[in-house]
């Protein structure tokens, strides 16, 4: 069995409300389990969902590679010169 945790234990920080709405959703489309957890800390006091960690490991894993895409989007290389070289690199 998975170790559940939630997005706190993993991020090792508050993740936010839009973050944890994101992963909620994605749990749900994937058919993910999840469970509640009370908590309560001089921060907060309330249920926190735990997701297990595989989960979060592939979430937070696609989340980078979305994000060094983008990056990538936004270099401007120069326009490739035509040239008789048939070579396709």
């Amino acid at each position: 069995m998975d170790n559940m945790i939630s997005l706190f234990e993993y991020l090792g920080k508050a993740a936010g409300g839009h973050l944890g709405k994101e992963v909620y959703i994605r749990a749900l489309q994937n058919g993910v389990r999840w469970e509640k957890k009370k908590v309560s800390n001089p921060k907060y006091t309330g249920d926190v969902m735990t997701y297990p960690k595989s989960f979060l490991d592939e979430y937070f894993k696609g989340k980078a590679d979305e994000h060094k895409a983008k990056e990538l989007q936004k270099i401007d290389l120069p326009p490739i010169e035509d040239s008789d070289d048939k070579t396709p690199f």
